[in-house]
C-alpha cells in the first residue's frame, strides 16, 4: 500500500531535517561521512519510520526486525535516525566521533543502543546477516533481516560467498537492500572495478531481484512490502541512489565520501537544504 500523501510529506520533511541536521554536525566535527549517508537517507527513513518492526524502549526484543547497515561508514545518518526513534537523546549527536563517544566513526553494537553488528571493515554485513537470518528460522524466530550495503561493497568476494549460502538455506526472511549510486571512495565503481549486471548476478546467485528509486519514499515502501512476501529465496532490492543528495556540489562524487565541510560549502549546502540563508 502507498504512503498517504500527508504520511509521504511527512517521512520527506524528516528527510530535510536529517539532511540538515547532519550538515551542521559534521561542518561543526570536521570529520565523518556526508555522501554515502545521503544517498542512504530515504532508505533508512522507510525501514525506521514505516516497514522494520523496532522498539527504541526494548532495544533487544527477540521478535524485532534487525536492520544491519554493512556499510559502516555512513553511520552518521543511522545514528541520526536512532536518536530520532529515541534509541537516545538527539543531543547526543554532537558528540559523534569525539573521545569516550558512543557514536564512533562506524557503527559499535557493543556500546550504541539500536545498533545490531558492528561494521566498518566492509564486506562482512551480509555474511553476519545470513548467520542471523538462519539462527531466527532455527529458533522460529518470524522476523526480518535487513541488510543494508554500499555497492562499492560489492567489489568483496565475502559478499558473494555469502549470497551463495543465502540461496542455499533459502533464507527469505534476509532482505538485502543495495544503496546503488555508483561511486566508492577513488572513483566511480565503473573506474575502480565495474560491477555488470547486478540485477543478473544475484538472480544467478539464486536472489529475488527487485528494484527501485532509492530516494522515493513511495517507491521504497512498496519494493519493501513485495520483498516480504517472496517465498523460499532471499531477495535483494537495488535502490537506484545519488551519492550526496540533496547537496549539488556533493551529488555524485566520490570525494564526498569523507571530505571535511568548509564555512562557505556549509552555508551553500543549508541554503540549498531549506536551512539557515
Amino acid at each position: 500500500m502507498s504512503l498517504s500523501p500527508s504520511r509521504q510529506t511527512e517521512l520527506q520533511d524528516l528527510c530535510a531535517t536529517f539532511r540538515r541536521d547532519l550538515i551542521e554536525l559534521l561542518h561543526n566535527i570536521q570529520t565523518g561521512h556526508p555522501g554515502g549517508s545521503f544517498s542512504l537517507c530515504e532508505i533508512l527513513t522507510a525501514l525506521y519510520f514505516e516497514k522494520a518492526n523496532v522498539d527504541s524502549s526494548n532495544p533487544k526484543w527477540k521478535d524485532r526486525d534487525y536492520i544491519v547497515l554493512t556499510k559502516g561508514h555512513a553511520a552518521p545518518i543511522l545514528y541520526r535516525i536512532l536518536s530520532e526513534k529515541g534509541f537516545f537523546p538527539v543531543q547526543e549527536m554532537q558528540t559523534l566521533r569525539q573521545l569516550n563517544t558512543r557514536l564512533q566513526g562506524h557503527p559499535c553494537a557493543h556500546s550504541t543502543p539500536g545498533v545490531e553488528l558492528s561494521t566498518g571493515p566492509l564486506g562482512i554485513g551480509l555474511s553476519a546477516c545470513v548467520g542471523i537470518a538462519l539462527g531466527h528460522r532455527m529458533s522460529g524466530v518470524g522476523s526480518t533481516v535487513y541488510a543494508i550495503m554500499g555497492d562499492g561493497e560489492l567489489n568483496e568476494g565475502t559478499v558473494w560467498e555469502a549470497a551463495m549460502s543465502a540461496s542455499k538455506y533459502g533464507l527469505d526472511n534476509l532482505v538485502a537492500i543495495v544503496d546503488h549510486n555508483g561511486v566508492q571512495l577513488d572513483g566511480t565503481n565503473d573506474q575502480i572495478m565495474p560491477l555488470g549486471d547486478l540485477g543478473a548476478k544475484f538472480a544467478a546467485f539464486g536472489f529475488e531481484v527487485l528494484h527501485c528509486d532509492g530516494h522515493d519514499l513511495n517507491a521504497l515502501c512498496d519494493t519493501i512490502e513485495q520483498a516480504k512476501i517472496v517465498e523460499g529465496k532471499p531477495v535483494v532490492i537495488l535502490a537506484k541512489t545519488v551519492k550526496g543528495k540533496g547537496v549539488s556540489f556533493m551529488e555524485g562524487k566520490n570525494t564526498w565520501h569523507g571530505k571535511p565541510i568548509s564555512d562557505e560549502e556549509h552555508k551553500l549546502a543549508m541554503v540549498e537544504l531549506g536551512g539557515a540563508k
